[in-house]
């Protein structure tokens, strides 16, 4: 009982983490305000938000395999195939950011307001998709849409 409630602690603590990382990504992708000093903090603050997707997926698995409810329920869900499903989408939707990040840095120039907000506008679609999984989650954990 104590390890999936510390498992779900974690689980829970990458959900917010990853609010909180996608936030501060949106907040520092302004045209006025990038420079290389700012880029240099977008780079670190997208590897804390792909750690937390990692830690995010990884606590959900065991969550899964060491959980009460076990494998069996859970695979048999079709709310949890639409977490993963909406995991996976956010995962995908960091890809163009962090290439961006990484091409950015790599430059000796930095990219015109345009390319900064075609960035930010990706981040925040991403951020606004987030809200989907936490329903999810919660329809879920209430035996709620269960089959």
């Amino acid at each position: 009982m104590f390890t999936e409630a510390l498992i779900a602690y974690v689980h829970l603590a990458a959900v917010l983490a990853m609010v909180v990382f996608s936030t501060s990504q949106a907040a520092l992708l302004r045209p006025e305000w990038l420079n290389a000093a700012v880029l240099q903090r977008l780079r670190v603050v997208d590897r804390i938000y792909l750690g937390c997707l990692a830690a995010l997926l990884l606590s959900g698995l065991l969550r899964m395999t060491l959980g009460i409810k076990g494998l069996a329920w859970y695979g048999a869900q079709p709310l949890l195939w639409a977490k993963l499903l909406g995991l996976a989408l956010l995962a995908w939707a960091a890809v163009a950011p962090h290439r961006a990040y990484t091409r950015w840095a790599t430059t000796t120039t930095l990219p015109s307001a345009d390319e900064v907000t075609r960035v930010r506008r990706q981040v925040m679609r991403a951020s606004h998709a987030m809200l989907l999984i936490p329903l999810l989650a919660v329809l879920l954990a209430r035996g709620l849409l269960t089959t």
